[in-house]
């Protein structure tokens, strides 16, 4: 493939340990909220109270419409992983310089993955993969690839199951246990990071990534990129969210390599243009 357009700048130096420019987050931010009481705790003993509170005064009416906000509180926070509902989800990179993290998903892809690499190379762009794990037990070589030109891999579950959200804490365990020996066998390197299928999460998630000392990454930006098939609305959407540590999240997994390449392409001249540069997840997050 050739090169349409320069590498991007290099990176500046690290500012250090100074303070960003706005709220980030960072493993140390997650470290702290997973020591606190989660929101939906204390909602549901709240809604609790108030029910108990309602039907002892005999209003029925009163508790059902507790119970049915709190139903609608618990689905906002399974769908929504920027309201940290559960636990910590990291969705945005410290805010002090114009850094944006692009990470993709459901890979790696024998399809898609080793194109999008070679775009990545020629643009001197270093990425985050939240990789399935039977993927990577299939195409251990394209992982150890993606490590060895400089890539961060994630955990994103080891089936990438559409009813993940409704597994038990050990089948939780499990998914992610197996899904870090994978990369591990794979890359010599066991992942820091988890992002659970489709973005959905409950306290189990939590619990099962926190025991294995992984931070839940959520986004700041996503092109719905398995929704769209259009380049420029996908890149248009994701330009909306785009702000200083922005975590931007594409797939590689499933996605035809020719409209795959046309997105990645434009987001970086986009990001260009932008004045942004592209850095890793972990260095974002520390």
């Amino acid at each position: 493939m050739n090169n349409s357009s320069p590498p991007l700048d290099p990176l500046p130096s690290d500012p250090g340990s100074g303070p960003a420019d706005g709220p980030a987050d960072g493993p140390g931010r997650g470290a702290a909220a997973a020591r606190r009481i989660p929101p939906f705790q204390l909602a549901s003993v709240v809604a609790l109270g108030l029910a108990g509170l309602a039907l002892g005064l005999g209003s029925k009416l009163a508790a059902g419409l507790v119970a049915g906000g709190w139903f609608l509180l618990m689905g906002l926070g399974i769908a929504c992983p920027r309201l940290s509902w559960f636990g910590p989800f990291l969705c945005r990179g410290r805010a002090g310089l114009k850094w944006v993290a692009l990470t993709f998903d459901d890979g790696p892809d024998a399809r898609s993955t080793p194109a999008l690499l070679d775009l990545l190379r020629e643009h001197g762009v270093q990425a985050t993969f939240f990789c399935v794990g039977r993927r990577v037990a299939e195409e251990p070589a394209l992982a150890a690839r993606m490590v060895r030109e400089g890539h961060l891999l994630g955990n994103h579950s080891y089936h990438h199951s559409n009813v993940t959200n409704f597994f038990t804490l050990p089948r939780l365990r499990e998914e992610l246990s197996r899904t870090q020996q994978a990369i591990t066998e794979a890359t010599g390197t066991a992942p820091r990071w988890f992002r659970p299928p489709m973005g959905l999460s409950n306290p189990r998630v939590f619990q099962a990534a926190h025991g294995l000392g992984l931070s839940v990454i959520g986004w700041t930006a996503r092109g719905l990129d398995t929704v769209t098939a259009n380049p420029e609305r996908i890149v248009a959407r994701i330009r909306r969210g785009l702000q200083p540590g922005a975590i931007i999240l594409l797939h590689d997994g499933n996605i035809p390599p020719e409209r795959l390449l046309v997105t990645v392409k434009l987001l970086l001249d986009t990001l260009r243009t932008g004045g942004y540069q592209v850095v890793r997840l972990d260095r974002i997050l520390t």
